[in-house]
């Protein structure tokens, strides 16, 4: 599994490739007990993240918002039936307003694909 600046120049040099021949590109992959492949995703986000010099942990395992709290990872229904996802963690994706995603329901899982990206795993 590639870091730091060899993981940056990896993502740099596949350039356009779908999100699943990247991570495998990077060494992002484990096999599972039935033979078959295991793409780490998580794995290889953090890794990037961590490359770029931004980090998802404090060392506890948790993140912390610029407020200096430490994010929970968990979001609550509010009153209303919205589901707010907070600024701390936008940020922490680099999101911008306007930015558009798709949502897609799972059977207990609500992801958020970003609008015209290929949604792979």
């Amino acid at each position: 599994m590639l870091i730091g600046s060899d993981l940056l120049a990896r993502v740099k040099e596949l350039g356009d490739v779908s999100k699943s021949d990247l991570v495998r590109g990077c060494g992002y992959v484990s096999t599972k007990k039935d033979g078959s492949e295991r793409l780490n995703f998580t794995a290889f986000y953090e890794a990037l993240l961590a490359a770029k010099g931004l980090s998802l942990s404090d060392g506890g395992g948790r993140a912390r918002g610029k407020g200096g709290r430490k994010l929970s990872y968990t979001a609550t229904v509010q009153g209303n039936g919205n589901l707010l996802v907070g600024k701390a963690y936008t940020a922490l994706l680099e999101l911008k307003p306007g930015d558009e995603f798709e949502i897609k329901l799972g059977r207990k899982q609500i992801r958020l694909v970003p609008a015209g990206s290929e949604d792979e795993d």
